[in-house]
């Protein structure tokens, strides 16, 4: 009985479940070992990056849209056509010397253009004698440099008349149609109600009509088409004009001009930084010496730029005030 469950002599001895259930384990624990040693073994080395420090290459350049543009205010002395053609050349140059845009902004009036210089909204601006003081007084406006023409720092208010009117003084306008420039322009209002003052009227009682153009430029026009039987003007933009357009000289007639007062300046807001200013004015005062800028200038019909005084302006404050106020 016992035989039978007995190996024949020389045959294989089966393993047991339990056996080859050990010799499977034994099996994964080596595999295991196995890949972890090869893991910790030396690893390949790999070759560093090489840096060439000599090799530099410069950083890009800002671009335009991030840089702050610096914003250029004409006021409304002449048109925003002419304003446009005049400025854009003065415009580009600063924008080049400068390394950075620059923005032209005009506006109807000049009342308009203080607001803007008082809320900053402009950085370096073109204005006339009447709104420079109008602006310093309220708010702080400070002179930067003023434009030098014939070698001097003066303008006047020229009274014009069509080539064919019989007028020969502001008198001979009385019940005629006038045309003033802007409603606080000095040389464009201001002093021809002077005139009218000084004949003891007043323009609303003096003239037929007035209304106003809102630029000198407009005002010549008006009077050399004969839409306005006068008008008082920038004796500096009527010079421009005839230059400009000679046939202008055949459609209008000087008939009075006024004692010179300071011309009008460049000006800037009063809280724009200190090291801004102070690049702004070496700049325009160095124009002249720039053969670009010389030609700049030339478009303008302006020599230099030189430093002005408030002073200047105490002979257009003084008319000002016995003027008085005007609606």
């Amino acid at each position: 009985m016992l035989a039978r469950y007995l190996p024949f002599p020389g045959s294989p001895r089966s393993p047991s479940p339990a056996r080859r259930s050990c010799r499977s384990l034994l099996g994964l624990v080596l595999l295991a070992v196995s890949s972890i040693l090869a893991a910790c073994g030396p690893a390949r080395a790999q070759p560093l990056p090489v840096v060439d420090l000599s090799a530099r290459t410069p950083l890009p350049a800002a671009a335009e849209a991030q840089i702050t543009p610096l914003r250029l205010g004409v006021a409304a002395i002449i048109s925003p056509a002419g304003t446009a053609e005049s400025y854009d050349a003065l415009a580009r140059y600063l924008g080049e010397r400068l390394g950075r845009p620059v923005e032209l902004v005009q506006r109807r009036t000049y009342i308009e253009m203080n607001d803007l210089i008082q809320a900053q909204a402009v950085d370096l601006a073109f204005v006339c004698t009447s709104a420079y003081i109008e602006g310093h007084d309220r708010f702080g406006m400070e002179l930067l440099v003023a434009p030098q023409v014939n070698g001097e720092t003066v303008y006047h208010s020229d009274l014009i008349v069509p080539a064919a009117s019989d007028a020969q003084s502001m008198a001979d306008l009385r019940g005629r149609v006038f045309a003033f420039t802007d409603p606080i322009s000095f040389s464009g209002r201001v002093y021809p109600t002077y005139l009218v003052q000084t004949l003891g009227e007043t323009p609303e009682r003096f003239f037929s009509r007035t209304f106003f153009t809102y630029s000198h430029e407009r005002a010549i026009q008006a009077v050399a088409a004969g839409v306005a039987d006068g008008a008082a003007v920038d004796s500096l933009v009527l010079e421009y004009a005839l230059r400009r357009e000679p046939g202008l000289a055949q459609k209008l007639r000087v008939i009075h001009r006024s004692p010179p007062f300071g011309i009008p300046p460049v000006v800037v807001p009063p809280d724009l930084p200190t090291h801004q200013k102070a690049l702004l004015l070496d700049l325009l005062l160095t124009m002249h010496d720039d053969p670009v800028g010389r030609g700049v200038l030339d478009q303008l019909g302006i020599e230099r730029f030189v430093p002005i005084q408030d002073s200047a302006y105490a002979g257009v404050r003084e008319l000002t005030a016995r003027v008085g106020r005007l609606p």
